[in-house]
C-alpha cells in the first residue's frame, strides 16, 4: 500500500492542485492512500522548518509531499513539491492534472476558509475540555465578592463557557479567601468548573485567559502623594513579569478600581509588552456616576441615558462630554418608539445646574472616591468584559482607558479614557466622531497630571505638581493676600472654586440662554470639565 502525506499552506494554489490530483488517485486506485495537512499562512514557514529539521529534509515551498514507508517501519521518504508529485503520478499511474490557474486560486481560498473554520471548531472543543482561566488580584476586597456571582452567571463569557476562578492575594488574606471560596461553591453555579486560592507569587496567573486587576489593600503607611505614586511601580512590575511568564499568550487584562487606574494600566503595559495591546482600564464606573446624576435631574432611569463620554484620567482629572448623550423612553410631550431618543442637553433647561452643580458633584465623587463602591466597581468590570467578548450594543459609545496613539490630539504613551466600540473580540477607538473637539486648556489639564504620574512613578520626576490654570493661580494669589482672620473661612471654601472659566459653552440653539457668567470664547462645546 502506498500512503502519501500532502501538506501545504492553506491558501496555496499548488496545494489545491496537488490535493485534487491526490483525491483522484485515492478514489481510483485501491492501494493508494493520502493524508492531508493544512497550516495557516502565518505559521506555515515555522511548521515546515521544524518538520524538515526533524526529518533532515531540505524543502522551502508549499506544498511538501512525502511517502510513509508503512511496510518497512522506516522514516518517511521525501517526494518533493507539486512538480515532483505530478511527475510521480504521470510516471507510475499515467495520470496528470489539467486544473486552470483561476480554479486553483478559487479552491485555495476555499481551503483557507475551511482551515479557519476547523481551527475555530477545535478552539471550541478545547474550551469544553479546558475551562476559561480567570484570575482576580486582591481577591479579598469587597469588589471581588460582588464580581464573582456575575462572572459565574454566564452573562459575561457566555452561557456555554465554563470558567475556573483563581483568587490571588497575599498570605494575610488567606482566611478571607477561604470564606469566599466556600460561599462561591454554595452558589452551585453550573458554569463554574472550579475555584481556587493562590498566595504564592511565583504561581500567579498560570495559564490565565483573563486577569482582573482590583485595587489592592494597602497597609503600608505613605506620607506623600509622590511616595504613593512610586509605590505602584514595584507591584505593576511584578504583575507584568508574571503575566509575561505564566499567562496565556492571548490573555486579556482589565484594570478596575478608583485609585490611579490609568497609571497602573500604563505601567502594566510597560512591563508586559507582549500583551500590551490586550490591557485596558475600566471607565464605565465614572460613566455610570455621570449618567446617574443626569437621570436624577431628568427624573428617569440611568439605563435610559446613553453615549456619555468620559475623557482623560479615570480616577482623576477627567472631562464628562455630553455632546453625544441621548435619553431614551423619556416621558414628555414628545413620545416615540423604544429606539427613539432625544439629546440630553436639549432637555436640561437649568444652565446653572449644568455648569455648576453637575460639574462640582462629579468632581467631588472623583476626588474622594465616594459612592464608587464594590457593587459599581464589579458591575463596570463585568460589563466591560462582556462587551470585550461579545461586542458592545450597536450604535452605542463606550468609554475605555486605552494607550494613546495620538488620537484626538492626545499625547502618545499615556493611558487615556476615550470613546470606543467593541466588536469581533477587540475594541476600536471612534476617531470618526464629529463635534468632539476638546479645547487646548482642558486637554492640557487632563494630560498634565497623567504625564506627571508616569514620570514620578518611573523616577524621572521628583515632585508632582497638579495642573493650575491662570485663573486658579490668580485666585491662589488672591487668597494669600487676605487678612489672617479670614484664612480659615477661605480654606473651608476651597471646594467652591469657580469652574466657569474651564467649562465649554452651549451653542445658542439649546433651550437655555447664554448668560453673562459664561463669556468664554470657546462656544463649540456644551459640556462640563471635572477638575
Amino acid at each position: 500500500m502506498a500512503k502519501f502525506v500532502l501538506a501545504g499552506r492553506a491558501d496555496c494554489p499548488y496545494y489545491a492542485k496537488a490535493e485534487l490530483l491526490a483525491d483522484y488517485l485515492q478514489k481510483n486506485l485501491p492501494d493508494f492512500r493520502v493524508h492531508k495537512i493544512t497550516q495557516h499562512p502565518h505559521v506555515w514557514e515555522e511548521w515546515l522548518k521544524d518538520l524538515c529539521e526533524k526529518n533532515k529534509w531540505s524543502h522551502k515551498k508549499s506544498p511538501i509531499i512525502w511517502r510513509e514507508l508503512l511496510d518497512r517501519g522506516g522514516e518517511g521518504l521525501l517526494l518533493g513539491g507539486y512538480n515532483e508529485f505530478l511527475e510521480y503520478a504521470q510516471l507510475y499511474y499515467g495520470v496528470t492534472s489539467s486544473m486552470t490557474t483561476e480554479l486553483m486560486k478559487i479552491i485555495a481560498q476555499e481551503n483557507l476558509e475551511t482551515h479557519i473554520e476547523k481551527e475555530l471548531e477545535e478552539e471550541t472543543k478545547k474550551d469544553l475540555i479546558h475551562p476559561l482561566q480567570v484570575w482576580i488580584t486582591s481577591a479579598s476586597v469587597p469588589a471581588c465578592y460582588n464580581l464573582i456571582p456575575i462572572l459565574t452567571s454566564g452573562e459575561v463569557f457566555g452561557m456555554h463557557t465554563e470558567i475556573s476562578l483563581n483568587l490571588f492575594d497575599n498570605k494575610q488574606a488567606e482566611e478571607n479567601l477561604h470564606v469566599i471560596v466556600a460561599e462561591t461553591r454554595d452558589l452551585v453555579a453550573p458554569l463554574l468548573r472550579s475555584i481556587s486560592i493562590c498566595t504564592r507569587v511565583e504561581d500567579a496567573f498560570l495559564q490565565a485567559h483573563v486577569i482582573i486587576i482590583l485595587d489592592e489593600n494597602t497597609d503600608q503607611e505613605v506620607y506623600t502623594l509622590e511616595d504613593y505614586i512610586r509605590s505602584r511601580l514595584p507591584l505593576c512590575r511584578l504583575y507584568g513579569y508574571l503575566i509575561e511568564k505564566n499567562a496565556h499568550d492571548s490573555v486579556r487584562v482589565i484594570v478596575g478600581g478608583k485609585t490611579f487606574v490609568n497609571l497602573k494600566t500604563v505601567l502594566l503595559m510597560r512591563y508586559a509588552p507582549n500583551v500590551a495591546h490586550n490591557i485596558i482600564a475600566v471607565a464605565l464606573g465614572v460613566e455610570g456616576q455621570a449618567r446617574a446624576a443626569l437621570a436624577r435631574k431628568l427624573r428617569t432611569t440611568s439605563s435610559c441615558i446613553k453615549n456619555v463620554i468620559v475623557w482623560g484620567n479615570i480616577s482623576g482629572n477627567n472631562y464628562i462630554d455630553l455632546r453625544k448623550a441621548k435619553v431614551y423612553r423619556y416621558e414628555s410631550a414628545i413620545w416615540g418608539p423604544p429606539n427613539y431618543s432625544r439629546p440630553v442637553l436639549s432637555l436640561i433647561f437649568d444652565s446653572d445646574w449644568v455648569n455648576r452643580q453637575y460639574v462640582e458633584t462629579l468632581k467631588k465623587l472623583t476626588a474622594t472616591g465616594k459612592q464608587f463602591g464594590a457593587i459599581l466597581s464589579a458591575h463596570s468590570i463585568a460589563t466591560t468584559l462582556k462587551y470585550w467578548y461579545h461586542g458592545s450594543p450597536p450604535g452605542e459609545i463606550v468609554s475605555l482607558g486605552v494607550l494613546s496613539e495620538g488620537q484626538f490630539g492626545i499625547p502618545e504613551g499615556i493611558v487615556f479614557s476615550m470613546p470606543v466600540k467593541f466588536e469581533n473580540g477587540t475594541w476600536v477607538v471612534l476617531t470618526d466622531l464629529k463635534d468632539t473637539e476638546i479645547s487646548e486648556q482642558i486637554m492640557t489639564r487632563m494630560t498634565s497630571d497623567l504625564i506627571q504620574e508616569k514620570l514620578v512613578a518611573l523616577g524621572d520626576l521628583i515632585s508632582f505638581q497638579p495642573y493650575q490654570s491662570e485663573t486658579d493661580i490668580a485666585k491662589s494669589d488672591e487668597k494669600t493676600s487676605l487678612p489672617t482672620t479670614y484664612n480659615n473661612q477661605e480654606n473651608q471654601r476651597v471646594s467652591d472654586v469657580d469652574l466657569l472659566d474651564l467649562i465649554p459653552q452651549p451653542i445658542s440653539e439649546k433651550p437655555y440662554s447664554q448668560e453673562a457668567i459664561n463669556d468664554s470664547e470657546d462656544k463649540s462645546v456644551e459640556e462640563q470639565q471635572i477638575n
